[in-house]
């Protein structure tokens, strides 16, 4: 299991076999979740599309084209921006 040093600043070097299997490269951000036992997990902050598949729940309704998510989207914005 890799290890980790943490230095007076609270750095901590990620060591490179994590870094690989994490797909962590400089510049990455990665997210602590602390657990209730105490623990904390550490990922990348960043979550591929495919992952939020069914996030939401099943769709249950036509497929929506890229234009008319767009035009949602510019709608959203608009009414926020009022």
């Amino acid at each position: 299991m890799p290890t980790a040093t943490m230095t007076t600043k609270g750095q901590v070097t990620v060591p490179a076999s994590v870094r690989r299997s994490l797909g962590l490269e400089p510049g990455s951000k990665v997210q602590f979740i602390e657990l209730p036992d105490g623990r904390c997990e550490f990922k990348p902050a960043t979550t591929p599309v495919e992952d939020l598949k069914g996030f939401f729940g099943p769709w249950s309704g036509p497929p929506v084209s890229l234009e008319e998510m767009n035009e949602g989207i510019a709608r959203v914005v608009a009414e926020a921006n009022r």
